[in-house]
């Protein structure tokens, strides 16, 4: 079983910075994919950022080059949010996921984001 333990979220100006964490504890698999996903009141979850155990990382468009993704350690990864919009309130979501099993695919309670204009 994974737990996937999320802090960081709050309420921000629009132009401000938040930084995101996400700690796996449980049995996690050598080879896996960690994430952040977002959803906004009326809307699907979206990809916002993932990275791949071997560091390499893909992002929505909508954040690139506001938003960098971060491995801590094997089990912690960061989300660093600049340059928050109105739009970028949501709820975010820690993904975790094996590259080889689909079955294996755990996320977080979620922690809220709010940026005020």
């Amino acid at each position: 079983q994974v737990h996937l333990l999320e802090s960081g979220g709050g309420l921000v100006q629009a132009g401000g910075s938040l930084r995101l964490s996400c700690a796996a504890a449980g049995n996690v698999f050598y080879t896996v994919v960690m994430g952040w996903y977002r959803q906004a009141p009326g809307k699907q979850r979206e990809l916002v950022a993932t990275i791949h155990t071997n560091g390499t990382t893909n992002y929505a468009d909508s954040v690139k080059g506001r938003f960098s993704i971060s491995r801590d350690d094997a089990k912690t990864i960061s989300l660093q949010m600049n340059s928050l919009k109105s739009e970028d309130t949501a709820v975010y979501y820690c993904n975790l996921k094996s590259i080889f099993n689909p079955a294996y695919n755990h996320w977080g309670q979620g922690t809220q984001v709010t940026v005020s204009s």
